[in-house]
């Protein structure tokens, strides 16, 4: 595989805590796959940040009567608490309100105006009256045409997934006052997708046999029932990035066209932090490296499509346009989407103003993060929408995390370091030593082939069902009977163990850091496995920012079988683990509010 691979993490509204979902859909499916590219020695960069400039943030921040930047930075500081709580190690993860973000995004639209992929057109807007101004799309909401919905946006319904052509919305209303807007003229920048749309559609097709099939399905569908159509990329708002073009200040870049170069500019941005100003383009100008775009499924066509068409687009204008050299160089596709399906919540949608949710910080406030990150990924909807159960969560908390692998590494240690202190001497391995060795061992690759192509959830099944493995082999050797009897056999079957929690200590480490880490420690190692996550804040001419980074040099962990010596000191083991009471799964309920109207399930 490529030595330099790229996670692009969706970027989170800056308006809105996050809950469950948005953590199953993107960002803990992004942070297991990069700790295990790092475990692999590969040069591993995940990048991120919180959208400032969306509409959203305009909207709340409009009924809060505060400018959009307070909203902005209050729910940003929110990400940075709940990304390191959980563990979710961004090389970086900054906002889309930076001079560094402003200047890539620029410099796409200039490449793709160069270039002859955009065009000025006069089209119909909502406006209104009784305000005086133009409504941006998410200030809108309406009857979906497609499918019925009735709290559809009018550019995208929520519903269905489908994008809207704003101006076909029924029944449109404002979402500021509840009034009826008009449509009305003004003129803005298009993408023209039809000119695209061959090689988008070429692009699509190679890549089939590798991408899960709702993406590939989605993103073909998309093309062919309607075919592309030109899309606006300017917005009539004074909050976010200006048009770089004579005449156009008083316009900004749409959100959709320009979070997405996020991806780029975090990119750029780290390179500087770290000072190596050009090693941004190991990942973005060179045809090996791959990429990939963690995401739910309702952002499936402005990942494939339009992020695509934007870096086809620009060509190698861009590289001209940005840095002042003209090598020929393009930046990279996309190599994989491994978009998730949704979250729903006990047989309901989540809904954030009903309650019928589950925050994450407050989630963190009473379990820690390694159980959280454990049942998110084993019910995490790769390919189909999956449900939280708190009677499931409860289930798998203390029958598979705590009795198959927390327990099993807790009496193994405690009874090594009560009766040795050490790992012990072995003597001669028997047959059933080596047989259990070497099946966990093979886990390296049956783990890391899962890993490898994003089935996270296969991959963490299979790390378990090895953990019970040796908890067979236990039952079957004994050591704890042993060690009255012959005290070196029992030492063999104590070493011959404990090498084997060693290997499912890694094997287990991208998805439970935080107890991997522990474990690694109470098995006598200095180094820790992984680096060092810690937040940062940065200045620009915009002013500040505080952003979240990740330092690789105190890692040591390695993709590879133990070698754990005979000999080395053990530290006093504590439990990894904690079993919940059944009484959690009536409180959790409690909390939540009222399902939503249109849930089917109504729990």
């Amino acid at each position: 595989m490529s030595e330099y691979v790229l996670a692009g993490v969706a970027w989170p509204y800056a308006n809105a805590l996050i809950h469950a979902g948005n953590l199953v859909g993107a960002y803990l499916p992004a942070d297991i796959f990069s700790r295990y590219q790092r475990l692999r020695g590969r040069h591993m960069l995940m990048v991120s940040g919180s959208d400032a400039h969306g509409t959203p943030i305009t909207v709340r921040a409009d009924k809060e009567g505060v400018p959009p930047e307070v909203i902005y930075r209050r729910y940003h500081r929110s990400f940075l608490e709940l990304f390191q709580k959980f563990g979710l190690a961004y090389d970086l993860f900054t906002s889309t309100h930076t001079e560094n973000h402003f200047r890539v995004s620029q410099s796409i639209f200039l490449a793709l105006y160069e270039n002859g992929y955009l065009f000025t057109q006069k089209a119909k807007q909502w406006y209104s009256p009784t305000l005086g101004r133009f409504l941006p799309d998410r200030y809108v909401e309406g009857t979906c045409y497609i499918c019925g919905y009735e709290h559809a946006r009018s550019d995208q319904c929520d519903r269905c997934g489908n994008l809207l052509d704003p101006t076909k919305l029924i029944n449109p209303r404002s979402k500021l006052d509840g009034s009826t807007p008009e449509l009305r003229d003004t003129e803005h920048f298009y993408l023209d997708l039809p000119k695209l749309e061959p090689e988008l559609l070429d692009f699509l097709r190679r890549n089939q046999e590798r991408w899960r099939p709702p993406v590939v399905r989605q993103s073909i569908s998309f093309i062919q029932t309607e075919g592309l159509k030109p899309r606006p990329i300017s917005r009539d708002l004074d909050w976010g990035i200006p048009i770089p073009l004579p005449g156009w200040e008083h316009k900004v870049l749409y959100v959709w066209f320009e979070a997405v170069i996020g991806y780029l500019s975090a990119a750029v941005e780290w390179s500087t932090l770290t000072g190596q100003p050009d090693a941004w383009q190991h990942w973005w100008f060179n045809p090996e490296a791959r990429t990939y775009y963690f995401i739910g499924k309702d952002n499936i066509p402005f990942h494939t499509l339009m992020w695509p068409a934007e870096l086809i687009g620009s060509g190698t204008a861009f590289e001209r346009i940005f840095l002042g050299q003209d090598r020929g160089h393009r930046l990279v596709l996309p190599y994989d989407v491994p978009a998730n399906q949704f979250l729903n919540l006990e047989g309901c949608k989540f809904s954030g103003s009903r309650n019928w949710a589950l925050w994450g910080l407050d989630l963190l406030e009473r379990y820690d993060p390694d159980p959280l990150r454990y049942y998110l990924t084993a019910i995490m909807p790769e390919t189909k929408d999956t449900d939280w159960y708190w009677e499931d969560f409860l289930r798998r908390n203390n029958d598979e995390l705590v009795a198959t692998w927390g327990n099993l590494a807790h009496r193994v240690l405690s009874f090594a370091y009560k009766h040795w202190g050490h790992v012990p001497e072995p003597g001669p391995l028997a047959d059933l030593d080596i047989a259990l060795l070497e099946e966990i061992e093979r886990g390296f690759q049956t783990v890391g082939d899962h890993l490898e192509h994003v089935r996270l959830r296969a991959g963490l099944q299979e790390a378990m069902r090895l953990a019970a493995q040796v908890n067979k082999y236990l039952e079957r050797r004994a050591p704890w009977q042993r060690i009255k009897e012959d005290r070196q056999d029992a030492g063999t079957i104590i070493y011959t163990a404990l090498r084997a929690i060693d290997n499912l200590k890694t094997l287990f480490a991208p998805y439970l850091p935080f107890t991997s880490e522990r474990l690694h420690q109470y098995l006598g190692y200095e180094a820790p496995i992984f680096g060092r996550q810690y937040t940062e804040t940065v200045e620009d001419a915009l002013g500040t920012h505080e952003v979240l980074r990740y330092d690789p040099s105190p890692a040591t962990g390695r993709w590879e079988p133990s070698a754990l010596p005979p000999g080395q000191a053990l530290r006093k083991p504590k439990p990894l683990f904690r079993k919940l009471d059944p009484k959690i799964i009536e409180e959790e309920k409690a909390r939540l509010g009222e399902p939503p109207e249109d849930c089917v399930g109504k729990s």
